[in-house]
C-alpha cells in the first residue's frame, strides 16, 4: 500500500498501452502526450485510464499497443470548455513510468491500481441506495498542490463508509485510500439520440477522517 505520510496525492497504476499517444499541450518547452493505460481489477473486468506524460519520461520507454508498463504520478483536475459548459476533467500526472521485468510484472499485477488522497470536502456528500440495495455516498474531496493550486476529485463511498461520508460536511478533513475506476454512463442529447461517455473517480477501500491531530477514526471496508 502507498505510504500515507509522503504526498497529498499518489497514484501508482499497472497496465498495458491501449492505443498510440496523442498531443496534448506544450509548457516551457516541453511537449507532453495523452495515452491511455488498461489496468486491471481483481475482477475480469478493467479500466480504462487517461494518463499525461511529458516526452522527457518516454525516453527510452517502450509504449507500444498492448506493453505493460507502471506509472507512478497523481490524480489532477482541470476544467475544459465543453458543449457550452465548464467540465471537471481528470488525467493521470505521470511523474515516473518503468517497464516492469516478467518477475516484477507478476508480483506488481496483485495491487495494479492504488492511490492515496490527503484533502477536503468541497461540496455536501450525496447518499444513496442502489436498485440491488448497495449504499453509495458521492464525494468531491479538494486536495491542495503546489503553487496554490487544488485538485477537485469525485469519490464513491461504500457500504458503512457510506454511512459515515453521508454525515461528513464541507471543509472537513480526510485521507482515503482506493482504486481509479472508469465508469460508462450514458446521456441523452437535445437531439434525442443517447451518447455514452466515460467518468472517472476514485472507489474508496479506507477512510481516515481526521478532527485534529490528537483524535482521528479510522475505517476499513473492502466493498466496492
Amino acid at each position: 500500500m502507498l505510504e500515507k505520510n509522503v504526498d497529498t496525492n499518489m497514484v501508482r497504476i499497472v497496465g498495458r498501452i491501449n492505443g498510440e499517444k496523442e498531443f496534448s499541450h506544450e509548457m516551457y518547452g516541453e511537449r507532453f502526450y495523452n495515452i491511455y493505460l488498461e489496468v486491471p481489477r481483481l475482477s475480469e473486468s478493467v479500466d480504462q485510464l487517461p494518463i499525461t506524460i511529458s516526452e522527457r519520461l518516454l525516453i527510452g520507454i517502450d509504449i507500444d499497443l498492448g506493453q505493460y508498463v507502471i506509472i507512478e504520478g497523481q490524480l489532477r483536475s482541470y476544467n475544459r470548455y465543453i458543449e457550452s459548459a465548464n467540465r471537471l476533467v481528470l488525467t493521470i500526472f505521470a511523474r515516473e513510468i518503468y517497464s516492469p521485468s516478467e518477475e516484477e510484472l507478476e508480483e506488481v499485477l496483485r495491487k495494479p491500481n492504488e492511490i492515496y488522497l490527503d484533502g477536503y470536502i468541497c461540496k455536501k456528500p450525496i447518499y444513496r441506495v442502489t436498485p440491488f440495495g448497495r449504499e453509495i455516498t458521492d464525494l468531491l474531496v479538494a486536495v491542495n498542490r503546489a503553487y496554490n493550486k487544488s485538485d477537485y476529485i469525485p469519490c464513491i463511498a461504500w457500504g458503512r463508509n457510506a454511512r459515515f461520508c453521508e454525515k461528513l460536511v464541507v471543509g472537513d478533513h480526510i485521507k482515503v485510500w482506493g482504486r481509479i475506476q472508469s465508469r460508462e454512463y450514458q446521456k441523452k442529447l437535445p437531439s434525442g439520440d443517447v451518447e455514452t461517455k466515460v467518468a472517472y473517480e476514485v472507489s474508496i477501500t479506507k477512510l481516515e477522517f481526521v478532527e485534529n491531530d490528537n483524535n482521528r477514526i479510522d475505517i476499513t471496508d473492502e466493498e466496492g
